[in-house]
């Protein structure tokens, strides 16, 4: 239940209502090219989206009751299945609603909605309501793009001749970038400007205080250990990344996976992304391909390089991108092997699994109030598919592993400092040492 003084009741009262009017807006704004390319069929299916995504943002704000979907989309059973097992939970009396279910099922719930809207609208299925945000983030970054690609690029030009030392520190530094780079959340702004304008690179080191918990050490041991233990050359060392917000925030996955590849602590990273828009700036395979591209025809240097070497792996099958529909269900990842047990078993064939920003920690925590002292191995209640490590800004009131009295100290010197993307984690587990 969402607690009417918590963080979870302001975004569900406040933020997710503005992100839906946004998204109304943008539909809006759009009927002209509608028409354009379907003529009166589009400006129909206009008008009636507007009226679905009006119609849910009326029930949100009202707290009705929560309904299943209609579109007849492969997920939408598993959603209706969902909902039966939230209702079976409550009296009788009582439905799951807007303000009385878990912050996590709601929030994903209404970006399931919004997509329905379109998809119950034909020819307006692919229109992807926060593309118009996530490429003004982007192109909003180039500066710090610029700065991270110039930076990989001369590290990439001398790395051959590195010392474990040297590229342990690189290690660390680029873990950092993408660490920070997660503060990039559209979802979080409801949409408005937040793009990465400065140079990420200058304020590592006056950042380190706000790192919670820093297990990037544990990280450096897993690969190159892996690296070194190597037996032959068919044995592969696997990465996956189960990403976050496109934007500035993917190139840094994108810089820390080339880097990765070079200094041949992997021999191959598997990114995992959203199949439908969903949190306003997560990753659709649409928009890895568009930054690849983007890259690769930008009119700098070192941008470009960057964008042709990625795309070269991706050709090469260094790369590989998956978008499992499981990443925009409402489950918590603890029910991942009994509900997507295909994608359980791809996750085992990995050595390391990142899973970036604040999503992905609340599905493996269970989004629960925890103490802030259980252990992290504790809060995935299970769910230990590989070793895997979050790199995450906190934005969501949950965080578990902290040291006593930790959490209280912050609570008093810092109120916000659960939900501001002030503070941050680097947090390992690894199954084999439980």
């Amino acid at each position: 239940m969402v607690g009417r003084r918590s963080f979870a009741y302001l975004t569900v009262t406040d933020r997710l209502p503005r992100i839906l009017t946004k998204a109304i807006d943008t539909v809006h704004r759009h009927k002209d090219i509608f028409f354009e390319e379907h003529g009166q069929e589009g400006v129909e299916a206009e008008k009636r989206a507007i009226f679905l995504m009006s119609k849910l943002r009326n029930e949100l704000q009202t707290d009705k009751p929560v309904i299943p979907l209609t579109d007849g989309l492969p997920d939408a059973d598993q959603w209706n299945k969902y909902l039966e097992r939230q209702q079976a939970r409550l009296d009788t009396e009582e439905n799951p609603s807007w303000f009385k279910s878990s912050w996590l099922y709601m929030e994903c719930y209404m970006y399931r909605r919004i997509y329905e809207s379109l998809q119950l609208n034909p020819p307006m299925c692919d229109f992807d309501v926060f593309s118009e945000s996530k490429i003004q983030s982007f192109f909003e970054s180039q500066q710090a793009i610029i700065t991270i690609c110039t930076y990989l690029q001369e590290l990439k030009e001398k790395i051959e001749a590195f010392k474990d030392t040297q590229l342990k520190a690189e290690l660390l530094l680029l873990l950092q970038v993408a660490l920070w780079g997660n503060r990039c959340d559209l979802s979080i702004s409801a949409g408005q400007e937040n793009a990465q304008k400065f140079n990420p690179l200058t304020s590592l080191e006056s950042l380190k205080p706000f790192i919670l918990i820093d297990d990037s050490e544990f990280v450096w041991e897993l690969l190159v250990n892996n690296k070194k233990n190597k037996t032959t050359e068919t044995v592969r060392t696997r990465v996956d990344i189960v990403l976050d917000n496109s934007g500035f925030e993917l190139v840094t996955d994108l810089i820390l996976a080339d880097f990765l590849i070079t200094s041949r602590l992997a021999d191959e990273i598997h990114f995992h992304g959203k199949s439908i828009p969903w949190f306003v700036s997560d990753t659709t395979k649409r928009d890895f391909d568009w930054t690849l591209k983007k890259m690769q025809t930008a009119n700098h240097m070192r941008m470009s390089r960057s964008g042709v070497v990625w795309e070269n792996n991706v050709k090469k099958g260094v790369w590989i991108y998956h978008d499992h529909p499981y990443w925009t269900l409402p489950h918590e990842f603890c029910d991942m092997s009994l509900v997507a047990g295909d994608l359980y078993a791809e996750l085992q064939k990995s050595n390391l699994i990142f899973f970036k920003g604040d999503l992905n920690y609340r599905k493996l925590t269970g989004d629960r109030k925890w103490s802030y002292t259980v252990s992290f191995d504790t809060a995935l209640r299970g769910f230990q598919p590989a070793p895997l490590c979050s790199l995450r800004t906190l934005k969501a009131d949950i965080q578990v592993g902290l040291k006593p009295g930790q959490g209280e100290q912050l609570a008093v010197s810092d109120p916000e400092w659960m939900t501001s993307g002030r503070y941050a984690i680097i947090q390992f587990s690894n199954p084999c040492q439980i």
